[in-house]
């Protein structure tokens, strides 16, 4: 008989999923049914691209704010604070609106909310209005940040999951750039004005696809369940199986009472609560946005010339965005070979995969891990060189680098991975609610790295980022000791072995 440890091994010669299934099921796709999921993601993840518009706004656009507005900086800091403000009151609202009106609603929802928020901000001659725009923007992103990440895991075959999940990060990062970008070329009406249209893609895209058969067969919805799914998977695929399998799972928690934020600590949900809570506890406290934030100011800080630095700041973005859409364009590649034949089954298969996939989650969560704690300490290091006066000449370089190996091991794992895991290891009864706590744990811990930052960094700056290094130590043995391998099974296993 499997135990919970085989499953969580990734052992591959269990056959049993502990849910008292006969066998395990095969999650067939046809080229048909591989094209709509990804189209679907494509749509979806136009709320990522959102996302990242609207956290990348607030620098390019101070300047031309404050001066023609008049503001000052304790006012404009606000205005910047104020997105994470309604990205925590959306946070915990998003698992309740997402289970109540559906993914797609939840998504469409959220776009107008920044459509009129983006428009509010366009639309501003005063303080109070920007405030406003700026606030419905946070709720909106902040909704998106959880629904974005569920409708993809919820409709993907599980052997694409962890590589399409990953499109999430990628946009959000993307997004982020194309703010830079066309802030340096265009005024901040006009930015804002842009930052519409990938809502306006969305909101039209949401016509195309279907919903998850997930949510639909929770809702009781069987007739668009079985549709949803077939055309996920292919119109000449078998889905008997995948259907059984999904409403088995859904009668079997169904028995169970409607869950609160207490509920989600009792005994069957603790191990799964523990694992989503931490990974975002400890994917904000290792200092990232602390770090991006201010890294033009932490290469200033380490002697490396202003317009050199703002250079290198710029470049970090780009190879970030670079080194996230590795793993979706191989994917999108695998894609695109099978559906059209043009390379042997077995050259993609051994070239097709993501890392995400092929390798695991846990393997690359562990990398990213210790690369960002050999980034924490060579940074570290050059701050302490530079505090004692020493090698001067090494202490710019030490810092350059060691923000270049934090940023680009970030971007390996615990960028994305995070949030691939959030939504794939909670049942479907209390998704809703414990999406809606990781997310705002997650958003909370932002605004704390953020805020508390430049105090640090006076206290101590190598102080500052050694703290950093023991955190992504401690991350290390926790992913080692907490986190499970959720590559390769349905959400309906993984959830089983979790609880």
């Amino acid at each position: 008989m499997a135990t919970r440890q085989d499953v969580e091994k990734g052992n591959d010669t269990i056959t049993k999923p502990l849910i008292g299934q006969k066998k395990e099921v095969q999650i067939q796709s046809n080229n048909c049914g591989l094209w709509v999921v990804l189209l679907s993601t494509l749509v979806a993840v136009c709320g990522s691209f959102e996302f990242g518009s609207c956290v990348g706004y607030s620098a390019p656009a101070q300047y031309g704010i404050m001066d023609e507005l008049g503001i000052s900086y304790s006012e404009y800091s606000f205005f910047g604070s104020i997105l994470t403000i309604g990205a925590m009151i959306g946070a915990i609202t998003s698992g309740q609106i997402a289970d109540f009106i559906g993914r797609k609603g939840a998504m469409g929802m959220s776009s107008m909310i920044c459509i009129a928020g983006w428009f509010t901000v366009y639309l501003s001659f005063g303080s109070f209005s920007l405030y406003s725009g700026r606030f419905l923007l946070g709720y909106g992103i902040g909704v998106l940040s959880y629904v974005v990440p569920v409708f993809i895991a919820e409709i993907t075959p599980k052997n694409l999951r962890g590589a399409l999940a990953t499109a999430n990060q990628l946009f959000i990062v993307t997004g982020l750039f194309i703010a830079y970008v066309i802030g340096a070329i265009a005024t901040w009406r006009i930015l804002a004005l842009t930052g519409i249209v990938p809502c306006m893609v969305l909101l039209v895209g949401l016509f195309f696809i279907p919903e998850s058969p997930r949510w639909l067969a929770k809702v009781g919805n069987e007739k668009e369940f079985k549709l949803s799914l077939q055309k996920l998977r292919g119109a000449d695929v078998d889905i008997s199986e995948e259907v059984a399998e999904i409403q088995e799972y859904i009668v079997t928690h169904e028995l169970l009472p409607k869950v609160t934020i207490m509920d989600l600590l009792g005994k069957q949900n603790i191990r799964s609560v523990v694992v989503g809570v931490g990974l975002m506890v400890f994917q904000q406290f290792g200092g990232i946005n602390g770090i991006v934030f201010y890294a033009g100011q932490i290469f200033v800080s380490a002697g490396v010339p202003p317009n050199v630095g703002g250079i290198l700041y710029a470049c970090l973005q780009v190879s970030l965005s670079l080194s996230l859409s590795l793993s979706f364009s191989l994917s999108l590649l695998f894609c695109t070979c099978y559906y059209f034949n043009i390379l042997p089954q077995v050259i993609v298969t051994a070239f097709g995969g993501s890392l995400i996939d092929r390798l695991g989650r846990r393997p690359l969560l562990i990398v990213s891990a210790y690369g960002m704690l050999l980034g924490c300490l060579l940074t570290g290091t050059s701050f302490l060189l530079k505090a004692h006066q020493l090698a001067p000449n090494l202490v710019p370089i030490l810092a350059v680098t060691g923000i270049l190996v934090y940023i680009g091991f970030y971007s390996v794992g615990l960028g994305a991975i995070p949030w691939v895991i959030m939504s794939e290891i909670f049942p479907l009864h209390i998704k809703g609610t414990a999406g809606s706590l990781v997310t705002l744990v997650n958003w909370c811990g932002s605004w704390a790295v953020s805020y508390t930052f430049n105090f640090l960094m006076n206290w101590s700056s190598h102080g500052t980022f050694f703290g950093y290094a023991f955190v992504c130590a401690a991350t290390v043995v926790f992913i080692v000791m907490l986190v499970p391998e959720t590559k390769g099974r349905t959400l309906e296993e993984i959830q089983a072995s979790m609880n």
